[in-house]
């Protein structure tokens, strides 16, 4: 096993801030179902922490696992809010996000994961 390829990854305020929202609704779906049995509890925890004592005007350190955890929890978000109004917006912004987050990592890494 390898070390999830630790990448320096540069974001602001605000996504810090969504991803924490994102991290905030896995958090509660893990309390109340089964269906996300998937994710690891623990993992959220520390990854939720992490962005909440870091500093936005510095580049924080995530690996693979860390961002493929963000990136199934905005799949989940997206999924969970097909029927509201505003669906299109959230689709466009886990897109935006996903690719983001992936291209720190090659396509060999994330098909290694």
């Amino acid at each position: 096993m390898h070390d999830g390829f630790p990448k320096q990854v540069s974001l602001d305020k605000e996504a810090i801030q969504a991803l924490r929202t994102i991290l905030g609704i896995m958090t509660d779906q893990v309390y109340t179902t089964e269906i996300t049995n998937s994710w690891n509890f623990e993992h959220i925890i520390i990854l939720d922490q992490r962005f909440e004592d870091h500093d936005p005007e510095t580049p924080i350190t995530l690996n693979i696992y860390d961002a493929a955890l963000l990136i199934d929890g905005m799949a989940f978000t997206e999924v969970a809010s097909a029927e509201l109004p505003w669906i299109d917006m959230v689709r466009w912004t886990t897109d935006f996000v996903t690719a983001e987050l992936r291209q720190h990592w090659t396509d060999e890494e994330w098909q290694s994961l």
